[in-house]
This record gives C-alpha cells, structure tokens and sequence, in this order.
C-alpha cells in the first residue's frame, strides 16, 4: 500500500524560505486583511502613536513588551472595561529605532494614555474629513486602511532587522464573527448579508466576470 501523503506546501520554518521576499509579501497580504476585518468589526475609529524618548529603542522584543504593559495599565485606568485595539511597529526612518502606530475605537483623555505609555511621546486623533452621513464603520475602515499600510511595510521592508513574529497585535477576545449565509441565489445571500450589515454593497466583484478564474464560483462585496 503506498504511503499516504499530505497535498499542499510544507511548513517551512521562520527566515528559512527559500525566496524569503516573497514569502514576506505573502505574510503581508494575508495579515493585511485580518486587521482591517478586526478594525472594522471593533469600530476602530482613533490612531494614535506611541514614540520613545531620548534615543530610542531598537529591541523589537522590548517594545512588544511594553505595548502589553501600555494596554493593561491603559485598560486599568478605565477601571478594567474592555478595550479592543490594535497595534503595528514601525522603523523610525531617522534611525531613532521603533515607534507604534495603535487603533481604539473610544475616546480616552490624552493624559490617560500619557500616563499608560510612560517612555516618550505619545498622538491621539479620530479620523475626520470623511464625507456627510459617514458613520463609526466607514472611520474604522480609514484607521484600518492606515494601520493595514504600516502592516504591510514591517513585513516587507523591515531592512533585516527581526521583528519577530508578531508584526502586528490586537485585543484577543474581539474576534469578528465568522457568519455562514445559506441562500438558493447570490442575490438572496447578498440581500440577506446586506440586511445584517445595515446597507447595500458599494462595490462587488463576481467571479462570473473573469473569464481567467479557476476556482468555485465567488462572489465579494463591501
């Protein structure tokens, strides 16, 4: 009886790709999405930057475990609420080493966030010029679009220098929910979608309409 054998690529450790570029790029493009979902779904709607003073720091390591004390001691000073975020590291340009890009989707007095983060300077705003009617959604999306860039860019332009494996981070127990629409059409199931997301699809691609696709047919929508 022949062997039995797995389809599809092996697991292939940490820095030992072969074409380690492209396989950036790849970890890129999938992370890129999850976070604008998660954005999205917590209405993460305010940016902030978290920077360290003096000379800066240059430990990735160091700077993930001071996030995780700036969200807990952040989440403290609101008397423990719950406290989706999200947050990206980035390369100072300057060599002044890393700094934070984070999302919250509340407003929390500066002072608050001074007094969590502690090491340096912090910038806080709610995404703005957006046009008339657009709501906490469409803000989220923004912040996501921003954070989804700097996602991207420590995946693919990160000059050698170790990130580890967390490129990015956010709140564990805000998951968006994973939502199955059964539907005898498309146009049932998207009705169906569009009644839970509160408004139709500004834009939707069909699989119908490439004529080079080669998978299931497939619907998306936004």
């Amino acid at each position: 009886m022949p062997a039995a054998h797995a389809d599809g690529p092996a697991y292939v450790a940490r820095g030992q790709a072969v074409d380690p570029e492209r396989s950036a790029a790849e970890a890129g493009r999938r992370a890129r999405p999850k976070l604008r979902r998660y954005c999205a779904a917590n209405r993460l709607d305010r940016l902030g930057t978290l920077t360290y003073r003096g000379s800066g720091n240059h430990d990735a390591a160091v700077l993930r475990e001071n996030l995780g004390e700036f969200s807990c001691d952040l989440r403290s000073s609101l008397d423990g609420q719950p406290l989706p975020y999200a947050w990206v590291p980035e390369w100072h340009k300057s060599g002044h080493g890393l700094h934070a890009h984070f999302a919250v989707g509340r407003y929390i007095k500066r002072s608050l966030i001074e007094m969590a983060w502690g090491r340096g300077f912090i910038d806080i705003r709610l995404i703005g010029d957006l046009p008339v009617g657009a709501g906490a959604v469409s803000e989220a999306r923004i912040a996501a679009t921003y954070l989804s860039k700097y996602v991207a860019k420590t995946f693919s332009d990160a000059g050698g220098r170790d990130l580890g494996s967390h490129r990015y981070d956010v709140a564990q127990r805000f998951q968006p929910e994973r939502l199955r629409l059964p539907g005898r059409s498309a146009h049932a199931v998207l009705e169906d979608a569009s009644g839970l997301m509160g408004g139709q699809p500004f834009t939707q691609w069909s699989s119908l309409e490439n004529p080079e696709w080669q998978g299931a047919p497939a619907i998306w929508a936004q």
